[in-house]
């Protein structure tokens, strides 16, 4: 009898690929699927516990300068202010989600391999338990594809989206794990059947065989342990390939996916840079001798030249800059003034508030950023002129540049002209 839920066209017999004999490779089967499910089970899981933890650095609740995501409701419940100590915190979180999605996208194509019969499995409704599933699996499976897609394009810097990155990536994480959770809590229990079972098949026409197991398989040419063994070494590959941008230093030049080169050049400013000056516009008039640092706060108002600015009590601070897209520098050793010294000159002593920085650069993402209250207050936080002992770059921020510990790279912003303490971007008190 007919599902009342499947229209006329899918009552007819399975053609093409709806087929089981359609199928014909014979390392398919729940063991197979079962372990790949499992590594991904743990490795998804760190993935989008590392991604909220990157969203939060971000401090989206702060202001909106920093994060526009509209309406982010109850998706926001966990946010925190994100701290300055440890300092390697953001680094090493964003390091272990970028690293961890390259590394498993050999697994997720293994898993989606190994399941593909199921989608075209024939009719595909047959009744509202099984339409709910395949409505949860096409979530998970496009959710899967979005979210590594877009995370993979970001690390390269092809920033193709159709709006956001982060917002785009923010909710379709949320849409996935959904998709996940219910996978997981329908999957589970067969799933630990089937590793138990081990990895000899069970009948094609039996329960455990899933609608995985060919009815008409081909010879073998690889064994299931050889080709999750195919797997791994894919993994590891993409590890050792990847792993180094995170790290920084000499492993930097293992890093043959990294999108920003392998030689950033030599001497004290000889490391990583993500945007050059010419690349956001900045014109040598703009860091030349008519530069001024505006301090701002309290209804105080003060400009300061480059020589004044050299002339303030000088600090250090060995710092790394870590990037959204996953790589990190060493730490690096940078001097300047502390923004409670530059709080302090508008009269607002050690009680720092949050802190509107604002870059020469002319619009883009993170041309102004605002710092918290604990940032601002870091002995650490400088507003830094030179790093391991010599004058900043162009490219690295000259003629003065925010340095933050535990911040996302995009915080430490450059080529600073203005800082505005107490106040947002709108001129509002925070």
């Amino acid at each position: 009898m007919r599902s009342a839920l499947a229209p006329a066209w899918a009552t007819g017999p399975a053609r093409g690929p709806s087929r089981p004999e359609f199928w014909r490779s014979p390392l398919r089967g729940p063991w197979l699927t079962a372990v790949l499910g499992m590594a991904l089970l743990f490795g998804i899981t760190i993935l989008f516990v590392t991604g909220l933890l990157s969203y939060a650095a971000y401090e989206p609740d702060l202001a909106a300068v920093n994060d526009q995501t509209p309406d982010k409701g109850w998706l926001g419940f966990y946010l925190f202010p994100w701290p300055t100590s440890p300092y390697w915190l953001y680094r090493v979180t964003q390091g272990v989600h970028v690293t961890l999605g390259v590394v498993l996208v050999p697994v997720l194509l293994a898993k989606l391999w190994s399941v593909i019969p199921k989608l075209f499995a024939w009719p595909p409704v047959r009744s509202p338990a099984q339409a709910a599933e395949r409505l949860s699996l096409l979530l998970l499976v496009g959710g899967a594809g979005f979210e590594f897609a877009t995370g993979i394009l970001n690390i390269q810097l092809h920033y193709i989206f159709p709006g956001s990155f982060y917002t785009l990536h923010f909710y379709g994480a949320w849409v996935f794990i959904g998709a996940f959770v219910v996978h997981v809590a329908l999957r589970l229990r067969r799933t630990v059947r089937a590793l138990r079972a081990g990895p000899g098949q069970p009948a094609p026409d039996s329960e455990e065989a899933a609608g995985l197991v060919s009815p008409r398989p081909a010879a073998p040419t690889i064994s299931r342990r050889g080709a999750l063994g195919m797997v791994g070494l894919g993994s590891l590959a993409l590890l050792l390939v990847t792993a180094g941008q995170s790290v920084g230093g000499r492993l930097r030049r293992t890093a043959l996916l990294a999108p920003h080169g392998q030689e950033p050049g030599a001497g004290p400013n000889g490391f990583q840079i993500n945007k050059t000056a010419a690349s956001v516009g900045i014109r040598p008039s703009d860091t030349g001798p008519a530069w001024r640092l505006t301090v701002r706060g309290a209804g105080r108002q003060i400009d300061l030249t480059y020589a004044q600015l050299l002339g303030m009590p000088q600090h250090e601070a060995l710092l790394p800059i870590a990037c959204v897209e996953g790589w990190s520098t060493a730490d690096q050793r940078w001097s300047g003034v502390r923004l409670t010294d530059l709080a302090a000159l508008v009269g607002l002593g050690t009680h720092t508030p949050r802190v509107l920085v604002e870059s020469v650069q002319r619009g883009g993402s993170f041309s102004s950023v605002v710092l918290s209250e604990g940032q601002a207050r870091d002995a650490r936080s400088l507003l830094a002129v030179r790093v391991n002992g010599a004058v900043l770059s162009r490219d690295h921020g000259y003629p003065a540049r925010v340095i933050v510990p535990g911040a996302p790279g995009v915080h430490n912003t450059k080529w600073v002209t203005r800082l505005t303490f107490g106040e947002s971007a709108v001129g509002e008190t925070v």
